[in-house]
């Protein structure tokens, strides 16, 4: 089956993601859509998931927990979980290798813990926006071994990308990339060999409810399941893509 997907968006906890970034919001503007499956990746932190799978839940959505990693080397990396509770234990070991900065609300933006009833419950201390201490190297074994999978995140991007900070993709067992919308696929796979043969993820990276993409990029799936769409992004069975 088709599912079309937006599996990198960001909510209200990402300090540079809009306040109206709720998890309700975000649900109900994915289905506005007319998406089948979404995933919630604020940088390095999950801590807005469960709330987020409630309300997908409650609404019909499949969806799932993820994080935006920002590695040692400043590379954006999504890794994507099926199951909350190997989302939350990634988050618990991403949380031990951040530096000591404090976030600065007033310079920063606010990073806002919801429940699913969009209400503010906590918010996080830590500057959510600077690099773990986790290099790229390890990400893709760490995430697998959580259960989940992770790809680079827009690849076509100067800054915060693998290709702006390595100046290439390295190999180290990406079967996924993540190219925006404005990316050229053809100069890009003539440049960076080493995303040939592999799906190439087109998601919204919204900060914005308006951002969310419409429906559109879509994989072929088995069953549209958290379990289906990491399996596929693994390399477990040979994926079908459309952009």
């Amino acid at each position: 089956m088709k599912v079309r997907y937006d599996l990198h968006i960001h909510s209200c906890l990402s300090p540079c993601g809009d306040e109206d970034m709720t998890p309700n919001n975000i649900v109900n503007m994915a289905l506005l859509a007319g998406l089948d499956l979404v995933a919630l990746t604020d940088h390095n932190s999950c801590k807005n998931c469960p709330a987020f799978l409630q309300a997908a839940e409650r609404a019909g959505l499949v969806a799932l927990p993820g994080m935006e990693l920002c590695t040692a080397e400043e590379c954006h990396v999504v890794c994507l979980f099926s199951t909350l509770d190997a989302a939350m234990s990634f988050n618990r070991l991403v949380e031990t290798t951040l530096p000591p900065v404090e976030n600065r609300p007033d310079i920063f933006g606010n990073q806002w813990i919801m429940d699913a009833e969009d209400r503010v419950i906590a918010s996080v201390p830590l500057l959510l926006t600077t690099a773990s201490s986790i290099s790229v190297d390890e990400v893709v074994q760490l995430a697998r071994e959580y259960g989940g999978t992770a790809f680079p995140a827009h690849i076509d991007r100067p800054s915060y990308s693998v290709t702006a900070a390595l100046g290439d993709i390295p190999p180290v067992g990406f079967r996924a990339v993540e190219v925006t919308a404005t990316g050229d696929v053809d100069a890009l796979a003539a440049q960076y060999p080493e995303m040939r043969g592999k799906p190439l993820l087109l998601d919204s990276d919204a900060h914005y409810l308006e951002n969310i993409q419409e429906a559109g990029p879509w994989l072929e799936l088995p069953e549209n399941t958290p379990e289906a769409l990491i399996a596929a992004l693994n390399g477990e069975f040979p994926a079908v893509w459309g952009r």
